[in-house]
Parts: C-alpha cells; sequence; structure tokens
C-alpha cells in the first residue's frame, strides 16, 4: 500500500510569519499536534509540533543567549525566544509523497519520532495532503480477503500451486498449511507474505516434496 491509499487530503499549514498565539489556535482548532510551516509557493519549509511550543515553558533560559550547551541546546533556546513559525520551526521539513509505501512512511517517522508527515506533490513540491500515524494504521485492518488474494497472487509469482495449501487470515496473522514442491519454495514463500502490508506475523508448518537445498560436498584437491 502507498500513502495516497491512506492520507488526508486536508492539511493544516501557516506561513513563516504567523505568530506564536496563530499557532496555538490553528492546533487547538484542528485538534492536531503539528503545523507544515509553507513558503508562498505551498513547498514545505519546516513544521512546528507541540513540542516546539513547549520549550517555552520547559526552557528557564528562554530569552537567553550564551554558546554553552552544546548545539541541540542552542537550537532549543533558539525556538523557545521565536514568536513566529519561521523562528520557531524545525527544519527542514520531513515529507513523503503519495507514492511512498506505507511502510517507508512508518519507519520515518519511528526515526524522526514524529507523529504526522506532510505529502507533497512530486512534480511541484506543493503540499497536497498529511499522513498521521492513525492513518497509517488502517493497513493492519485491511480485510481478510484482501490479503488472501495477495497470497494467492504471491504464489503464481513463485511457481506454486495455491490449491495445494490451506490459508487462515486473523487480524492480520497468517497461517499456513499444506505442500509446496521444493524446500526453497517454502521459506521463499514465507518471507514474501511476510512483506505483505498488513501482515503482522506468519505460522504453522508446510512440508515439501523434495530438498533441493541439499549441501554439495566438494572433494579436495
Amino acid at each position: 500500500m502507498k500513502v495516497v491509499d491512506v492520507m488526508g487530503v486536508r492539511a493544516v499549514a501557516v506561513r513563516p510569519e504567523a505568530s506564536f498565539s496563530e499557532i496555538v489556535d490553528a492546533m487547538r482548532r484542528f485538534k492536531i499536534g503539528a503545523v507544515t510551516v509553507i513558503d508562498a509557493g505551498g513547498r514545505p519549509v519546516g513544521v512546528v509540533s507541540e513540542d516546539d511550543l513547549l520549550l517555552k515553558e520547559i526552557d528557564p533560559d528562554r530569552h537567553a543567549g550564551g554558546v554553552f550547551g552544546g548545539r541541540g541546546r542552542r537550537e532549543e533556546r533558539r525556538k523557545a525566544a521565536g514568536g513566529t513559525a519561521g523562528e520557531i520551526m524545525t527544519t527542514p521539513a520531513i515529507t513523503v509523497t503519495p507514492e511512498t509505501s506505507v511502510r517507508e512512511a512508518a519507519r520515518l517517522m519511528h526515526r524522526h519520532r514524529i507523529k504526522q508527515l506532510p505529502v507533497v506533490d512530486t512534480a511541484t513540491g506543493r503540499v497536497t495532503g498529511i499522513v498521521h500515524q492513525s492513518d497509517l494504521l488502517k493497513v493492519f485492518t485491511r480485510p481478510a480477503d484482501e490479503i488472501d488474494r495477495e497470497v494467492t497472487a504471491v504464489c503464481e509469482r513463485l511457481g506454486i500451486d495455491r490449491r495445494e495449501l490451506a490459508v487462515g487470515v486473523e487480524t492480520g496473522v497468517i497461517t499456513l498449511a499444506g505442500q509446496v514442491g521444493r524446500r526453497s519454495q517454502r521459506s521463499l514463500l514465507v518471507a514474501e507474505i511476510r512483506r505483505i502490508d498488513g501482515v503482522l506475523g506468519v505460522k504453522g508448518g508446510l512440508t515439501y516434496r523434495s530438498d533441493d537445498l541439499v549441501p554439495v560436498s566438494t572433494p579436495y584437491l
């Protein structure tokens, strides 16, 4: 699945000159935890999150300058002293496109510890929507028949007779039983099924008719 399958088509954004109070008002009104900061062309230049805003309260030296405390500390002080979106925002903005896979979007959120990503048009770079962490969770509620059809497609690609398999799908867990032609097909099938969006795990057992992974000994010369 791709971001376009789960994204929201409305994104809340502000311009760099938006004031602190305007940012807070936008977050409260739309019940969101972050807003995208866009330039005059609608392209994202940064993001202001609730954590960025709270630095004004949790940083006792918010109006202090200085060079002590390291780069991270100086960055926090800069944000805490800011009064507009351009001064408070975190840059650069981490974005995805509609064609980004849901799996990759989830990795980005985890890596950067964020809960939403602006979605940008690949041609113009303009914001076209937003994808939230909760949107990505939709992939794990896919109907069982959808996942079953993808399992069938995997079998066709690997040359496995789907009629020889019993496949169960329940809350994202695939149960496999039956027989495949070769031992190597068994491991490939399990690996490919694990990659299907919405699959949390694979269990059960498969047998095989022939073992094509038997090691061949090489005589010493």
